[in-house]
């Protein structure tokens, strides 16, 4: 399809996917993006003259898509700081899976977990050879809470375990989230192979992690960015605000595809969960006894220090995702907290020389279950959709995302 011009609208990481995937084939590709970095909901932002991501993302060897993509544009291995699954709490809890075939190391790692009683480990056992049994299928869809309770996954397990697991990957809290997108989950990364269920934490900024070197593949191949640049309108015959292009790809959130809404057909509607981030910069000398840790005694859920993985001394980011009570705390209030709860988990702690707390509302989609996702052909031919909320049976991850970038560039080109 060389030299078939294609819009994509949007430059987070829906839209660099499917645009790199598109340039990869000889398609002249323009990228618009209303911000002025690139990212999306997972981006580079600079309040009060720092440079800060708006949210803590983690990637996992499960995320094929991704890793594959970083690799094709040229992002580093060091890029992120990849380790075997380790779950560490300032409780004491710990689990660290081993380097076994699958199932073993999963397994052999839920029996010598720290911190849970050996009638809670063999029951995490139990419940993860059921959920293989039955193929990771959950039916009829029910919540997590719900699936949890049916396996006697409550208990010390539950809490710092499967429940924190949940929050983690489907920013839904139990009570609300899909038991089957969880079972999903569980099946491509704890239950996948060894190297699945590794964690790689960023050790570069999140626009640096992906967007922004798939704009520079992209503009090798002969693409365009054009960021700080909206799109008012978008006709039914591919013309984005009056400029001719053969397909249009909408990589946008879903909230925001109301101006495209006669293109587009009707679309279910959506609830949605926040992610808040809180950012402590304390003296250089403070960092947290590792890269990430867990927390469960307040506000936040995880805490990742930044010195340790992108050289920024002393500082450490907490993380509280899904809806709460938070959300009725003012952002001095909610650092004041997240302050108090390292202090409780590190000892005694100098104040921290400043704050800043980063509030995504609409972060992600509630998954719950029998959530009716759209798929990427839209009601007009050409046009395509790309999201996270798109994605058929993953989370609104960034895996999902790009998974739907690459989903909607091959329907381009299968009708182009």
């Amino acid at each position: 399809m060389s030299g078939v011009r294609v819009a994509v609208i949007g430059g987070g990481y829906s839209g660099m996917a499917a645009a790199v995937t598109l340039a990869a084939r000889g398609a002249a590709v323009t990228v618009f993006e209303s911000g002025p970095v690139l990212g999306g909901r997972a981006r580079r932002v600079r309040p009060r003259g720092r440079d800060l991501d708006n949210g803590q993302h983690i990637l996992i060897g499960a995320y094929a898509e991704l890793l594959r993509l970083m690799r094709q544009v040229g992002v580093p291995a060091e890029a992120a700081l990849r380790l075997p699954l380790e779950l560490r709490y300032a409780e004491g809890f710990a689990l660290r899976a081993l380097w076994l075939p699958a199932p073993l190391g999963l397994l052999g790692g839920l029996l010598a977990m720290r911190g849970a009683p050996i009638a809670e480990r063999w029951g995490a056992v139990r419940f993860m050879l059921a959920l293989r049994r039955c193929g990771f299928r959950v039916e009829p869809d029910g919540s997590v809470h719900e699936l949890l309770a049916r396996h006697g996954q409550n208990g010390r397990i539950g809490r710092y375990l499967w429940r924190p697991l949940c929050l983690a990957a489907l920013n839904t809290p139990p009570q609300r989230a899909s038991a089957q997108v969880f079972a999903t989950v569980l099946r491509d990364s704890l239950a996948g192979l060894p190297e699945a269920s590794d964690l790689l934490l960023p050790r570069v900024d999140l626009s640096r992690l992906f967007p922004e070197p798939a704009a520079e593949y992209l503009r090798a191949h002969g693409g365009a960015i054009r960021t700080s640049r909206t799109v008012h309108r978008v006709g039914a015959d591919a013309a984005v605000d009056g400029e001719k292009f053969a397909r249009v790809v909408l990589a946008v959130g879903p909230h925001q595809l109301q101006p495209f809404a006669p293109l587009v057909g009707e679309l279910a509607e959506f609830a949605y969960q926040p992610i808040y981030t809180c950012y402590l910069q304390y003296a250089a000398s403070v960092r947290l006894p590792c890269p990430m840790l867990g927390l469960a005694a307040g506000l936040a859920q995880w805490a990742f220090d930044r010195g340790a993985l992108l050289g920024e001394k002393g500082r450490i980011a907490c993380v509280i995702s899904a809806r709460g009570d938070h959300q009725q705390l003012s952002h001095e209030e909610i650092a004041a907290a997240c302050h108090r709860e390292l202090a409780h988990a590190l000892g005694a702690l100098p104040d921290p020389l400043w704050s800043q707390v980063i509030a995504e509302k609409r972060a992600t989609i509630e998954c719950t279950p029998g959530l009716r996702r759209p798929g990427p052909v839209t009601a007009t031919a050409g046009i395509f959709l790309a999201g996270d909320y798109t994605d058929p049976e993953y989370p609104p991850t960034l895996e999902a995302a790009v998974r739907s970038g690459v989903r909607a560039a091959k329907l381009v080109l299968e009708t182009t």
